[in-house]
């Protein structure tokens, strides 16, 4: 990823986690500087412009600088913490923050900009539904992704998270790896290759 020097509108939106109508809005007001594949209407996104972008907007760039997709794990069983943490930094491609409960989840999707979040739904201080909801009620957290963890079983419950945002749900005891290959699916990245 971090070899590309000229980006899709669709690949752009991901970088800046922002929808695609965005980009292009802000590509058709010259606000975002490319160019027109000859012969065709798709637009085009230099590298440096992007970057330029990026920064005059006050967007994080280091996902255009690692290529690393950010995750964010929040559950407040610390083992079962380390171990997700564990699973994703072992395959390279994430940075991983962690959070043990609603409101520090909360700080951290506005400072990290995560673009997946592992959410336990039964938090100390606030339900995983909530937590949806907050993330979905901010636009400019559209692309996030977010996959629901929980030992209760109730599949009203699993329809109301999804209601409330959640791309994904696993019940607790799960296998991690499945987790690492739900997450590679929800972002559009291929999945691991287990040794």
């Amino acid at each position: 990823m971090s070899a590309k020097t000229v980006f899709t509108t669709g690949e752009a939106a991901k970088i800046c986690k922002v929808s695609q109508q965005t980009i292009i809005r802000c590509f058709d007001n010259g606000s975002l500087k490319g160019f027109r594949v000859p012969g065709s209407k798709f637009r085009r996104i230099p590298r440096d412009q992007l970057f330029a972008f990026m920064r005059d907007n006050g967007i994080p760039t280091d996902a255009l600088e690692s290529g690393k997709r950010k995750v964010l794990i929040v559950d407040d069983d610390e083992e079962l913490v380390e171990l997700l943490s564990d699973v994703f930094e072992k395959d390279g491609r994430f940075e991983v923050k962690t959070a043990n409960n609603g409101f520090d989840a909360g700080m951290q999707v506005r400072e990290f900009r995560p673009d997946l979040v592992v959410l336990d739904v039964m938090l100390p201080d606030i339900n995983g539904k909530e937590v949806c909801q907050r993330i979905r009620s901010d636009e400019t957290l559209e692309a996030v992704k977010i996959i629901c963890i929980s030992g209760m079983v109730e599949q009203d419950k699993v329809a109301e998270l999804r209601m409330a945002g959640a791309n994904d749900f696993m019940h607790k005891p799960f296998n991690v790896d499945r987790l690492l290959d739900r997450a590679c699916d929800l972002l559009d990245i291929e999945r691991a290759m287990v040794a």
